[in-house]
């Protein structure tokens, strides 16, 4: 294993930035790598095993690229490099950057951080109807809604329409208190939270008082034809077959829709098909129309959530294998 010392000069502005809260970002990027950091002056000092101490230096400088370019460095961004620098896949970030999708109201910009968000973005763009189909913390439902922005500030479209089926996951909603529109806003609360992350909550009530974004479960869409709106439905896994046919319909003109959710967290009842499992086979020819899957390696949430799918699809597996051979 080679011994390799790199040097690194650092704008004394951004240092700070880099360095983090008490050295809280080097500290993680040494430990994960398992090389040396030091700071002398305006240097960045790498030390350790040739490849550990070229990753480092890498992670760096997109780093260093980011804050030059006005985003901020948050834990889970790091992270995330940190898990690409792991798989060898770094080299990929550059191109990532450099793709836009949106700015939030605090200036940070949006852009895939994957090659599966990457895929997922061109479709977004591309096409009229897009399927964006995989594991939980894929930025599913984020970029979609981050893409519903753009267009809207773009005046492509004149509206937002966001959605999800109010599917009972374990609750009645007979049971929870209140009425029917408080019943349901805990299934809407995910769209409220990235609404309130790119926009902020004072524009998003001033849109909502005007009616230019309207969330609402499901069964509310029903007889509704939506023209010049840019129209998202989450949590897709859980609409029958009947249920997708009669959302994908309510299309107008000028209007745009993506479709998100995760074949494998299916909470409808026994033995009810999902209206999400059968896209591919019905329009995988259809040109305007894109099916993007993600995968666990498109995860950016805690590194933690990565190998957490894993453990499922493998249990899962080992499940499926074991009921088959008892089949036989």
């Amino acid at each position: 294993m080679s011994f390799k010392e790199q040097r690194m000069p650092i704008d004394p502005h951004y240092m700070p930035t880099i360095i983090g809260r008490m050295n809280e970002n080097i500290d993680l990027i040494a430990d994960r790598l398992a090389v040396k950091i030091y700071f002398r002056g305006n240097e960045l000092i790498f030390q350790g095993a040739g490849v550990a101490v070229d990753r480092a230096a890498t992670i760096v400088e997109i780093l260093y690229r980011q804050i030059a370019t006005g985003q901020r460095i948050t834990v889970k961004d790091l992270s995330h490099l940190l898990k690409l620098a792991k798989e060898d896949q770094l080299t990929k970030v550059t191109s990532f950057f450099e793709e836009v999708l949106a700015i939030t109201y605090q200036g940070k910009k949006i852009h895939p951080k994957t090659s599966g968000q990457q895929e997922y973005f061109a479709s977004l763009k591309k096409n009229v109807l897009t399927f964006g189909i995989g594991p939980a913390g894929t930025g599913k439902t984020y970029l979609a809604i981050a893409a519903a922005v753009a267009a809207l500030q773009a005046k492509q479209v004149k509206r937002l329409i966001l959605s999800r089926p109010a599917v009972e996951a374990g609750e009645k909603l007979g049971f929870l208190p209140g009425d029917l529109q408080e019943k349901v806003d805990p299934y809407l609360r995910p769209l409220y939270d990235a609404l309130y992350e790119i926009i902020g909550v004072e524009l998003f009530q001033k849109y909502q008082e005007k009616g230019i974004i309207e969330i609402a479960p499901l069964a509310y869409m029903r007889g509704r034809t939506l023209d010049n709106a840019f129209i998202i439905l989450d949590e897709a896994q859980n609409t029958t077959p009947e249920q997708m046919k009669m959302f994908l319909t309510r299309m107008g003109f000028g209007s745009k829709m993506v479709v998100v959710g995760d074949i494998t967290q299916v909470d409808l009842a026994r033995g009810v098909r999902s209206g999400l499992a059968q896209v591919d086979l019905i329009f995988k020819e259809i040109e305007g129309i894109g099916i993007v899957y993600l995968q666990e390696s498109d995860v950016v949430r805690h590194e933690l959530v990565q190998q957490i799918i894993k453990a499922y699809q493998h249990y899962q597996h080992s499940e499926e294998g074991g009921e088959a051979g008892s089949q036989r």
